[in-house]
């Protein structure tokens, strides 16, 4: 009795429970560090509208410059090229020998 009793309280205490909370839709925040936080998110989402790096110095535009240049070499890109368009393809049609449809009498 008190060994299925121990053992049925051993399974109780392994089963994991899960807790979860939709911090999306909390209407506000009540934590001012948590609240800090999620101002920090809004304003670096205003800043790096359109794809920019965010408060760049001027050493790391440079260097992204630095390898955006050599992409463009490796990849065939340059000036006025648009390395972010689809690259059209063009192929000729191969020149064929024609092929007489009478053989040569000996």
């Amino acid at each position: 009795m008190i060994g299925s009793s121990l053992v049925a309280g051993l399974r109780a205490a392994r089963t994991p429970v899960v807790f979860t909370r939709n911090l999306a839709a909390a209407p506000k925040a009540v934590d001012p560090i948590q609240q800090l936080f999620l101002d920090k998110i809004r304003e670096y989402k205003q800043k790096s509208s359109g794809g920019k790096l965010v408060d760049p110095s001027p050493s790391i535009q440079k260097e992204l410059q630095t390898e955006l240049e050599k992409l463009e070499k490796q990849y065939g890109g340059g000036p006025g090229v648009d390395m972010t368009a689809f690259p059209s393809f063009k192929f000729d049609e191969p020149k064929l020998d024609p092929i007489n449809e009478q053989a040569p009498t000996n």
